[in-house]
């Protein structure tokens, strides 16, 4: 999905938005200056009191979640919580709802959320290999919870199967309107997305392997400190493979040299909570490649982010030689 909405509402009136709903809705205590953090699907911004405490505050892109999607998140997230699984805690308005609202026009509200800080940095491609291995415990009890949890009627995320991550009307856009791409490695992708397709078929959804997942553990979703590493912004959580999660870790890196040291570690920390089949284990290059795909569909509608920008020049090319090294056999090759 494009940015264009949150950049037609322009960032200095997101600011003001921001400033003015933690103002207007949020306890004294909470309340301070307010500092941009990103801004790319939604945008994040810091909160530092005057008593010293902070909070992050995330103002949602105008048409990507429902308010009711919002909070069936915050709903997970609560859940996690109670469960023992350190994630981003809410934080209720002075209405005592999570969600709060603020109209941009006159049939337009942006919704915000509040939450509790969590210490860390966004770890970089140097990461040492124990982080992946933690990152793999931290996985398997997310997919734990996702399988034991009950939860709420009400509850909707969004759907991620096959065709909503990169299908022509992908949720995050069409792969084929990359930042360049060459038009005459189309029909290599397309091969590949038939495999793709065809081996998710034979995989199946069943409820071992098809549940609730972060479906977004990249590495800019993480903070390392120290010994811990958080899981943080769990905004498109949705229904999904689980096995997807792996590959949504490795996002932006897939062509790295480290691909395999860091798969297998993460596979020893997910080993620590929760096993899996060899069928599971067999299918990663699948979901890695799909992933792949659906973030190259995602640097064409959000090419004016900083992370889009940050890519050099050859990554979409990169991508290409992924796709006819997953075709040959030869992507990540895994020895467990």
């Amino acid at each position: 999905m494009s940015t264009a909405k949150q950049e037609e509402i322009g960032v200095q009136t997101l600011h003001d938005v921001a400033v003015r709903t933690l103002a207007r809705c949020y306890p004294p205590r909470v309340q301070g200056q307010v500092t941009l953090l990103c801004h790319s699907e939604n945008a994040t911004y810091r909160v530092d009191t005057p008593g010293g405490q902070r909070y992050a505050l995330r103002v949602h892109k105008l048409g990507y979640h429902r308010k009711t999607d919002i909070e069936s998140e915050l709903n997970w997230l609560n859940a996690l919580q109670e469960s023992g699984i350190q994630v981003p805690r809410p934080v209720a308005g002075l209405d005592g709802h999570y969600v709060q609202q603020a109209q941009v026009s006159v049939d337009e509200d942006l919704n915000l959320v509040l939450f509790n800080w969590v210490d860390g940095a966004e770890p970089t491609a140097d990461v040492d290999l124990s982080a992946f291995k933690r990152l793999g415990a931290i996985t398997a009890k997310l997919h734990q919870h996702s399988q034991e949890w009950q939860r709420p009627a009400d509850f909707c995320r969004i759907i991620w199967d096959h065709q909503s991550m990169v299908g022509p009307q992908g949720q995050w856009g069409n792969w084929r309107d990359a930042v360049n791409l060459d038009r005459r490695d189309l029909g290599l992708i397309e091969g590949a997305l038939q495999r793709v397709d065809r081996e998710l078929a034979s995989y199946g959804q069943d409820d071992k392997r098809y549940g609730l997942i972060h479906a977004d553990l990249r590495l800019a979703n993480l903070l390392v400190d120290h010994e811990q590493t958080h899981v943080i912004d769990f905004d498109d959580c949705g229904f999904g493979w689980y096995m997807h999660d792996l590959a949504a870790a490795l996002s932006f890196y897939e062509h790295h040299e480290r691909l395999n040291d860091w798969i297998e570690h993460w596979l020893a920390g997910y080993a620590t909570v929760r096993l899996l089949s060899a069928h599971d284990i067999a299918m990663i290059p699948t979901f890695i490649i799909q992933r792949r795909i659906q973030v190259l569909a995602w640097t064409g509608t959000h090419a004016d982010t900083l992370q889009a920008r940050s890519l050099s020049a050859d990554w979409a090319q990169q991508s290409v030689d992924l796709c006819r090294r997953y075709l040959m056999d030869e992507l990540a090759q895994v020895v467990v």
